[in-house]
């Protein structure tokens, strides 16, 4: 039976349309916002797949282009492989709905979200995120819900939410907050040099309006929502678990993982692993398929307790301790830039490279604002970096999410086109993970910029802090820089970017059901004293600011501004003149549509040559100054100079020389080199030049 359920969000209508689409899915939400409409479902298999100790949730987030009335470019008319944003926002949607579900739940789930029209106004991805939170609690499948997201910008000092197309334009925040009912469980930003306390309002006003929508979310749920369905409980079996911990003992354990080297602590384990399959070949077998995971719980249970009990990390570090840093530049000797960063076991090379504006990226997507980026980062994680082996099959999501969270922390401090007219592409390598490598990234890929002589506005450097909570909300501990098994058995992994001046750049991902204010706060003020230390202690000391110039392997771009009225003149009819002036000097030329004229080039004199040439097409010429140009046309009345490519102009022959011509070409040869001065316009307006009278 069709049922819709309605409230007002951020001045716009939400519409919540039930039991009129995808009656298939275990749940399904038509969901409307002001024009924008997305199909939110969530399904989930019958019973676990056979072997599976993991959760295999699947999250989704499909953009066709119909719903803002495009046709796919190319030449295969059909959507293809997700958008970068695609990937982002099925990230986003991930990221708080995952730890809602039973830790012990083993079936498959699938989150899809289909954006089947969008207006400009109200975000498709807050769509999706609600949708998704609404489709899953009122299915049959098991939901500890519902969570609600709210975006906030910040337009002239003031805090927008859910905003505009206009907005988003002007706004100097780009944040996401999801909720649950009394905790923050997930954020999401990209802000202009936000101070924290500032950051921290926004987080909140937020989470005050993700209330009011779970307010909502419970009416429907409370009217509809389907009894939730019995599952399949995967644990370790108690006198598995007891007799294994028996065996090892706690303490052996705590020697095991209580190591700074990555290698040896796996070693350690894979040792204690061998012996338990040993003592349970014979004795009990069953149990050898069940050990991968009753050593993770033993590994887990003892790193927690060492942490929150004992104030006593894997590695011997200090809760606020940083890791042993280094910072390098001029790694790779032709190279635009490069940099790289290590903290402990962590390392990342960044190598910039610069080129004409014409090289920026192009995007086909269905937020209009979004057509192009000038400064794109990529981040690659090879399996060498933690010690594994297996062929590269390009960027997965979670490259993708790194990569985006790097170049939103550096875009607010990249200069203006006007002042830097070049396209910019950061590439982070990580040579060794263990840890962070996103916020590594951040920081190697400032190191880089700088070298390349790139003029950002200030040094930005990212750190990650973690969370070990007890059993309740007074019993935790923050740690700063954590490492692999620091993220992997704990509770958050909270990556704040910036820089001296406030925060670029925020992700939070938890394993929790969300954080209060006291811990969030504490987090945010933590990442700023380590960032701190990190700026003024590591990264200053190497270099402390931009190179005035770029190296000498990096395309030199100049740029003039002309009348755009005459942009024409220099294209040329299907721009033969411009290609022309690029065949003649080796350039690449940009020219946008208020008639900045951008000639890139590693030759100075190529490009000044080029300048030249454009100065030359556009200048009217003046009776009695001097030009050079080449003989191009000899005619029996007199030669055609051209003096830049498409732009010419005819010495009669009488002009020629101060001696009688008989034959233009007993005086001139093609291609000869002349100089000549304007002697204005003749009686039918046409603009004349001689030889003879060059003083």
């Amino acid at each position: 039976m069709h049922k819709s359920f309605s409230m007002e969000l951020a001045g716009r209508t939400l519409t919540v349309d039930l039991g009129r689409v995808a009656a298939q899915a275990n749940g399904a939400a038509l969901m409307h916002y002001g024009d924008t409409v997305v199909l939110s479902t969530a399904t989930a298999s019958n019973k676990p797949r056979e072997g599976i100790d993991f959760f295999p949730l699947s999250v989704e987030y499909e953009e066709k282009l119909y719903a803002v009335g495009k046709i796919p470019g190319g030449f295969i008319k059909r959507e293809s492989k997700p958008s970068e944003n695609s990937v982002l926002t099925s990230r986003v949607i991930d990221r708080p709905m995952r730890p809602l579900f039973p830790k012990d739940y083993r079936n498959d789930v699938t989150l899809n979200n289909l954006v089947l029209c969008v207006d400009q106004d109200c975000s498709p991805e807050v769509t999706a995120m609600l949708g998704s939170a609404i489709a899953t609690c009122i299915s049959d499948i098991p939901f500890d819900g519902p969570t609600a997201s709210t975006m906030v910008g910040m337009v002239d000092g003031v805090f927008v939410f859910n905003p505009t197309s206009i907005q988003r334009e002007k706004s100097t925040l780009a944040l996401t907050v999801a909720s649950t009912r009394d905790k923050v469980i997930m954020i999401e930003a990209g802000a202009d040099e936000l101070p924290e306390d500032k950051m921290i309002e926004a987080i909140f006003a937020a989470h005050d309006l993700n209330i009011k929508i779970i307010e909502f979310i419970d009416t429907i749920v409370a009217e509809v929502s389907k009894p939730k369905h019995d599952y399949v409980k995967c644990d370790t079996p108690l006198d598995l678990y007891e007799d294994m911990v028996s065996f090892i003992t706690p303490e052996a354990m705590e020697v095991a993982v209580f190591t700074d080297e990555k290698q040896v602590r796996e070693e350690n384990i894979r040792q204690i692993t061998a012996k338990l399959v040993e003592r349970y070949t014979e004795s009990h077998p069953e149990w050898i398929s069940l050990l991968g995971e009753a050593i993770y719980k033993f590994e887990k249970k003892t790193v927690r307790k060492m942490i929150l009990k004992d104030q006593k990390r894997p590695d011997g570090r200090k809760v606020t301790e940083i890791r042993k840093l280094t910072a390098e530049v001029d790694i790779l000797p032709r190279t635009h830039g490069s940099g790289m960063f290590t903290r402990g076991q962590t390392q990342v090379l960044t190598i910039t490279t610069l080129g004409a504006l014409a090289e920026t990226q192009r995007l086909d997507g269905i937020d209009e604002n979004e057509t192009g980026k000038r400064y794109m980062h990529h981040y690659n994680f090879p399996s060498y970096s933690v010690g594994e082996t297996k062929p590269s099959r390009g960027p997965g999501r979670r490259e993708i999410g790194h990569g985006a969270l790097a170049e939103k922390a550096l875009v607010p401090v990249l200069p203006t086109e006007e002042e830097f007219p070049y396209a910019i592409r950061t590439v982070s390598e990580v040579l060794e993970s263990n840890g962070s490598t996103s916020q590594g990234s951040i920081c190697a890929s400032t190191l880089s910029l700088m070298a390349a002589g790139v003029p950002i506005k200030a040094m930005v450097a990212g750190i990650s802090v973690g969370l070990i909570t007890g059993e309740n909300d007074d019993d935790y501990i923050i740690l700063t820089d954590i490492q692999g098994l620091e993220d992997f058995f704990g509770d958050m992994d909270f990556k704040v970017a910036g820089t001296h001046n406030g925060i670029t750049a925020i992700q939070m991902d938890i394993k929790i059901h969300g954080l209060t204010r006291e811990i969030i706060e504490k987090a945010i003020y933590r990442t700023k004293e380590a960032r701190t230390f990190i700026l003024n202690d590591v990264m200053a000391p190497v270099i402390s600011e931009p190179r005035t110039e770029v190296g000498p392997y990096s395309p030199k771009i100049v740029q003039i501004k002309i009348d755009p009225s005459k942009i024409g003149e220099v294209v040329g009819q299907r721009g033969k003149t411009i290609n022309a002036i690029i065949e003649q000097t080796g350039v690449k030329i940009d020219i946008n549509d208020e008639g900045a004229v951008s000639v890139c080039g590693v030759d100075k004199a190529s490009i000044q040559n080029a300048l030249e040439m454009v100065r030359m097409i556009v200048t009217e010429f003046e009776e009695g100054k001097h030009y050079s140009g080449k003989v191009v046309s000899i005619k029996d009345f007199g030669a055609f100079i051209e003096f830049a490519p498409g732009k010419e102009g005819m010495v009669h022959i009488s002009k020629i020389s101060k001696q009688r011509v008989e034959h233009v070409e007993d005086v001139l040869s093609l291609g000869e080199i002349v100089e000549v001065v304007c002697l204005g316009q003749d009686k039918m307006g046409r603009v004349s030049f001689s030889i003879k009278d060059v003083q």
